[in-house]
């Protein structure tokens, strides 16, 4: 009887987590089609690249938006290049889009002086409750450049 009781309360176990599993899954099925249809604004560049600059260089960010849903919408968007060893954060800008309109953003911008030299940075852009990493990175490189001007051997 013990047996059969142990057999018995596995079986429960597993149809319980088999359960759980199923109800996990239709959230994030059900999150994720929610947030596919607020989602109606698209990046206009396919471009990417990473960028040599050296610390307090100058850059700037130009992205193209559209609007791909069936309505007007208005959008809070940012730009920021994250790194593991420094980031630089753009001005939050409102984005408002007709239904199929589009328009480009600049963002200007410069390295830190405190980046450190071989490290990168990723863009991301941030709209609403929403954000996007794109395929461009920012290198920081040495100011300075070794060069040998003459050299003997006697």
């Amino acid at each position: 009887m013990h047996i059969v009781f142990g057999v018995e309360w596995r079986m429960k176990k597993k149809q319980g987590l088999f359960f759980v599993s199923v109800v996990v899954l239709v959230a994030v099925v059900v999150n994720f089609s929610l947030a596919g249809a607020n989602d109606s604004v698209v990046f206009g560049s396919h471009e990417t690249g990473v960028v040599q600059k050296g610390r307090g260089d100058a850059f700037t960010i130009t992205i193209t938006f559209e609007n791909t849903g069936k309505d007007d919408g208005s959008w809070a968007v940012n730009v920021v290049f994250e790194g593991g060893s420094w980031s630089w954060k753009g001005t939050s800008k409102t984005l408002t889009l007709d239904e199929n309109e589009k328009k480009t953003l600049v963002w200007n911008g410069a390295v830190p002086a405190n980046a450190a030299i071989n490290s990168v940075a990723r863009l991301v852009v941030y709209y609403d409750d929403s954000f996007k990493a794109l395929d461009w990175w920012i290198r920081v490189v040495p100011a300075s450049e070794l060069n040998i001007k003459t050299s003997s051997v006697t």
